[in-house]
């Protein structure tokens, strides 16, 4: 059983899981940020604000406490945050170094006990450091995370992050209904999809598994299309050009109500935090959209030492990052690629006019979007094979897509249905027009395959013993058998049962002469009618792959 304990430790692995999960994030949550302004910032904000906490976690004494490593995560992130996102970041980690404070370090001190007491004081310092809190925000998904850490509090410290972790995912997909202006656009709120980036790091430092989310880039529209060009308006009536942030020391508390009445009246998005923890004096952290930026450093100026003063302009940062995203236009109008294993299947596919990528040992998702990329091409049809899972799929087309490539996954799950794609495939035919015959083609191709029995299992034709010779018909076992010979047999005489005029043998590297021999005779004596075409094809997973068209 993991234990329920908590130490500076795993504060510290967190914090470093953090930054390198944001980092990897990074572009996906910048994509999705459409609120409260539309400048593609969030996922860089949140990491700049989490390595800023996580550097701060390493500088300190190595015989530091739990609240002396959360109290200097908190005040790292309090001190570089950058945005609304790195703001309202760094008053979570301010609530669990409150959280650990208050209870103490205490070898009792579980982890439950800081999770839900930490989210909570969190979540409130969050809620209070904005103006005007919005579901359907990350703030939402702070205080949903502080709620499930409360209901797991007694469970184990894998059992609380995996539950807190499932709870915001499903919020996380909720928050297109909670804010309109998600909706418009069709995806999730990038603030809470980089909070997510975080519970799931503590999932990963706590069980060692990660868990596996799919790609946050948009429910109704792809990346192109999220509304992040130059002439785009910002959402929800909100016309600033400019943000600013600063650090303010120095002031009253009583004055802090004061400076965020005036900086409403400047603009909106305004944010303030304070730390007090250095026993210093407090300190606040200002953020502010608004098109008069010296009067919201001026409104601060007034009231103590202000430092770290930046003003960015979103126009500016728009048009940068527009110059950033342009790719120069492809040579080529149009490719096709296929996954094959086998030297044959390799030939086979690059005759039929497809750029060929083998998986012999395997495929990596980002090995299928570059050679997607090598083609140069304006418009890629793909053929993956069953060689990737349809999640990764989904990964390499929203990671390749762009303005200047459109990409299209055919849903192929055999080297057989490509090869039905591939036969009426027709480079002087429109894209669209070509794709979709290709799809219907590969969609009206039956397959399947002879595999070896590696283990003893049962299956939908009875027991199957280490050795046996399986018929498969997609990923369904029909047939288990003694030999090749009787089990490829078997497999025709399903697979013809419902008719067919083409039948598709590719033979790999490890079939039976004789059952190939089997198979031909078979067609020859009880299906005159249907043609049959055997390619030696070379792959090693399958003895044989089958496909009726």
């Amino acid at each position: 059983m993991i234990a329920r304990t908590i130490n500076p430790q795993l504060l510290r692995d967190w914090a470093r899981v953090c930054v390198d999960q944001l980092e990897e994030f990074r572009g996906e949550i910048n994509d999705l940020n459409v609120f409260p302004i539309p400048d593609s910032d969030t996922g860089s904000n949140m990491l700049f604000t989490m390595r800023a906490a996580a550097e701060a976690a390493d500088a300190a004494p190595d015989d530091a406490t739990l609240p002396q490593v959360a109290r200097a995560m908190a005040d790292g992130a309090v001190a570089q945050a950058r945005g609304n996102s790195g703001i309202i970041l760094s008053q979570v980690l301010v609530g669990l170094a409150d959280g650990a404070e208050i209870l103490g370090d205490t070898d009792s001190l579980t982890f439950g006990d800081l999770a839900s007491l930490g989210l909570r004081l969190g979540s409130l310092a969050a809620t209070r450091a904005v103006s005007e809190p919005r579901e359907g925000t990350v703030l939402t998904l702070v205080r949903v995370a502080a709620e499930s850490a409360a209901a797991h509090e007694k469970e184990t410290a894998a059992d609380i992050v995996r539950a807190v972790a499932d709870d915001c995912a499903e919020a996380l997909e909720r928050t297109p209904e909670q804010l309109s202006v998600l909706a418009s656009a069709g995806v999730v709120d990038a603030g809470g999809r980089g909070f997510l980036v975080i519970v799931d790091a503590m999932v990963r430092v706590i069980t060692g598994v990660a868990n596996r989310r799919r790609r946050y880039r948009g429910i109704l529209t792809d990346s192109a299309t999220l509304g992040h060009g130059v002439d785009d308006s910002c959402v929800e009536s909100s016309d600033q050009d400019f943000e600013v942030m600063y650090l303010l020391d120095g002031a009253a508390g009583e004055q802090i109500a004061r400076l965020r009445e005036r900086l409403n009246e400047l603009g909106d998005a305004v944010v303030i935090v304070g730390d007090s923890s250095s026993g210093e004096g407090e300190r606040f952290s200002v953020h502010v959209h608004t098109c008069e930026p010296g009067a919201a450093v001026e409104a601060g100026a007034g009231l103590g030492r202000l430092s770290d003063i930046r003003i960015s302009c979103f126009a500016l940062d728009a048009i940068r990052a527009q110059a950033d995203s342009n790719e120069p236009p492809p040579r080529h109008k149009r490719a096709v690629v296929a996954v094959a294993s086998g030297e044959g299947a390799a030939d086979l596919f690059a005759e039929a006019g497809a750029t060929v990528l083998r998986a012999d040992d395997g495929l990596t998702a980002h090995a299928l979007g570059q050679a997607i990329r090598d083609t140069d091409s304006a418009h890629v049809v793909v053929m993956a094979n069953g060689a990737l899972s349809s999640q990764d799929l989904v990964t390499v087309t929203t990671d390749v897509r762009s303005t200047q490539r459109s990409v299209l996954m055919l849903p192929t799950s055999s080297m057989t249905q490509c090869l039905a794609a591939l036969a009426v495939h027709d480079p002087s035919e429109i894209p669209d027009v070509d794709a979709y015959a290709m799809a219907e083609a590969a969609a009206g191709a039956r397959w399947g395959s002879l595999q070896l029995a590696t283990t003893k299992m049962m299956t939908l034709a009875g027991m199957s013993e280490v050795g046996d010779v399986l018929g498969l018909i997609g990923d369904d076992v029909l047939v288990v058998a003694p030999d090749q010979t009787s089990a490829g047999t078997a497999l025709i005489d399903l697979m013809l049962a419902t008719g067919g005029e083409l039948v598709t043998v590719l033979a790999g590297t490890d079939v039976d002469e004789d059952a190939l021999e089997a198979v031909g005779e078979q067609m020859r004596r009880n299906y005159p009618g249907i043609e049959l075409a055997v390619y030696r094809t070379g792959q090693h997973s399958d003895l044989l792959q089958v496909g009726v068209e």
